[in-house]
């Protein structure tokens, strides 16, 4: 694997780790790895396994190919993690719950209407 690659999909494996909350420990327990293997893998020092990526994208939220940089023209960066976290949330939530979410979503929105 080319080092500038490798390098890349240790800072989406990061960046996508941080952006789920999750800890270098609690991934390493939810996985049953050691801590100090997250810790390598992020640091670009340990290449992830074919079986190991699609694990961290569904733990973390995110797309497998994003991880892969199997599109590398395609720059998600961690806000794109951050919405699919969002997202995972989101679908998640009760349908009322939901609804009261969007309509302070629209009140916001109509408010700041009204400031511009």
């Amino acid at each position: 694997m080319a080092k500038d690659k490798k390098s890349t999909i240790a800072a989406r494996i990061r960046a996508a780790r941080e952006a789920a909350g999750l800890s270098q420990g609690q991934v390493a327990r939810k996985l049953k790895m050691h801590r100090p293997t997250i810790s390598e893998i992020e640091a670009g020092r340990r290449a992830v396994s074919a079986e190991e990526l699609p694990v961290f994208a569904k733990l973390y939220g995110v797309e497998t190919w994003w991880l892969a940089c199997a599109e590398p023209e395609e720059r998600i960066d961690a806000e794109m993690a951050k919405y699919h976290l969002a997202a995972r949330h989101l679908s998640k939530m009760k349908q009322t719950d939901f609804n009261r979410l969007m309509e302070l979503i629209e009140m916001m929105r109509s408010e700041r209407k009204n400031d511009v």
